[in-house]
């Protein structure tokens, strides 16, 4: 008579429920207020588990180098000015404190003007990354998480 088809497999049913779901979801006007029609190109080519994965894993090495970096650069920082000021006490060199005074005060007013200059290239860069994070959430939600279990570890 005819062929019978197996029945589907638990992990089948659970991506068909899953995929199901991400189609729900998307269809629902909430969703797409929050995060637009088209969820990005890397939410099309890997699941979401695999998202956060890869999010995960990269932010936790970008934490941890982030981490180690910054204790030696606060190390090298901070002993420049030890083995500064320890010489300025033992006379081996004099700070002219007017002049450093002076050079702070032209570049802040130089800090200034780039500021008011740079605010519309800032707003461009705030929606351009605030339009990644709404297409890539899953890497980015992985990618935070990661980024602060590195920073811990």
């Amino acid at each position: 008579i005819g062929k019978r088809t197996p029945p589907p497999s638990a992990q089948e049913e659970i991506y068909d429920k899953v995929v199901d779901l991400t189609e729900y979801a998307k269809r629902q006007r909430w969703w797409n207020r929050l995060f637009g029609k088209n969820s990005g190109p890397v939410a099309e080519k890997y699941s979401v588990a695999t998202q956060i994965a890869i999010g995960g894993v990269s932010g936790w090495c970008a934490g941890y180098l982030f981490q180690k970096v910054g204790k030696v650069a606060a190390t090298a920082v901070g002993g420049g000015l030890l083995l500064l000021q320890i010489a300025n006490n033992s006379g081996y060199i004099q700070v002219d404190w007017k002049r450093v005074e002076k050079d702070v005060n032209k570049a802040k007013k130089q800090l200034k003007k780039g500021t008011d200059q740079a605010v519309p290239e800032l707003n461009t860069f705030m929606e351009k990354s605030t339009e990644f994070v709404k297409k890539n959430i899953g890497v980015t939600g992985g990618f935070v998480g990661g980024f602060l279990l590195g920073l811990a570890s």
